[in-house]
């Protein structure tokens, strides 16, 4: 058995063609773009890749989006801040403040942060506020990768209904979010983390597998029951040469990538999964692109409840 794809990269696409004449028509109605305040502090690579792909995305579909900088030295109050001069900005609708933050400023920095951002303006929906209307089914925004997993999953028409659903992860970003929008479409969902025992056991029995623990191939296929959906969230740069020799066979192109590079992007979920999962999620390619694409819907949907407008 050989995996089916699941092209995350191809949905992005479709998805950002059928909001930019929503775009359009906002822009022309209002005089201005609906508009996206990113905050990026310190100088961190992963982050700063992320935000250039976030930005550049927005730009092509025709919102206007700003990148707000703070030099690695910034305090917690430079950070709150800016978030409140963004909250009171008449031309962004949306806030992201992009992840991790500093060490430096603090334990608990990144909540404080977050707690701060205006709910309406929370288009990463990880304030209180939008994360409680998300356990209670009603939320406005939510966590843009699980939302854009649950996108993906629907239009592969991956049945989500009465399965049994593993997520391997509990953050506030990916993990618990994915775990509740699961349960809403009926799922019967198992959370693991890194305490959790027996855990290929565990695994074993998902129809659908999420891996969101960020570390590099820990996915076997122990860990998957033949025929299951496995969606791989995991982004790990591998740089050692004995690990990139543990996940690719020799002759595997992505180990001539890293040869050549020396190093190599790899996912949670091990190559050797496609050997007996039914439907995979490439990385790259799977579900970092749905991410920026449910972060432009949810810009654009924050932009029309604020000019009033009815809301899809």
């Amino acid at each position: 058995m050989t995996a089916r794809v699941l092209d995350g990269q191809a949905l992005a696409r479709k998805m950002q063609e059928e909001i930019r004449p929503e775009v359009a028509a906002f822009t022309a109605q209002h005089g201005r773009p609906p508009g996206l305040g990113i905050v990026l502090v310190g100088e961190n690579l992963g982050s700063e890749i992320y935000v250039r792909n976030k930005l550049k995305t927005a730009a092509d579909i025709g919102f206007r989006a700003d990148l707000e900088r703070l030099p690695a030295t910034a305090t917690l109050a430079d950070t709150l801040a800016l978030v409140d001069r963004l909250n009171r900005s008449a031309v962004h609708d949306g806030i992201l403040v992009q992840s991790p933050l500093p060490k430096a400023m603090g334990a608990g920095a990144g909540q404080r942060v977050f707690d701060a951002i205006a709910p309406e303006k929370d288009v990463d929906g990880l304030t209180p506020v939008n994360v409680g209307l998300l356990v209670q089914k009603r939320a406005a925004f939510i966590a843009c990768t699980p939302s854009g997993i649950i996108e993906l999953l629907q239009c592969e028409r991956i049945q989500i209904a009465g399965r049994h659903a593993v997520v391997i992860g509990r953050s506030d970003i990916v993990g618990k979010p994915m775990a509740l929008l699961l349960l809403h479409r009926d799922a019967t969902v198992t959370i693991c983390h890194s305490k959790t025992p027996s855990l290929a056991e565990v695994c074993r029995q998902a129809d659908i597998l999420v891996a969101a623990i960020g570390r590099a191939g820990l996915v076997t296929k122990a860990f998957v029951k033949p025929g299951a959906a496995v969606i791989d969230v995991g982004m790990n740069k591998v740089t050692d040469p004995a690990v990139a020799q543990t996940l690719f066979a020799e002759g595997h192109p992505r180990l001539d990538v890293f040869r050549s590079k020396g190093s190599v992007l790899v996912g949670d979920v091990h190559p050797e999964v496609a050997e007996v999962a039914g439907a995979l999620t490439p990385v790259p390619g799977g579900v970092g692109p749905l991410t920026i694409s449910m972060l432009m819907k949810n810009t654009l949907r924050a932009a029309q409840a604020r000019a009033g407008q009815a809301v899809g």
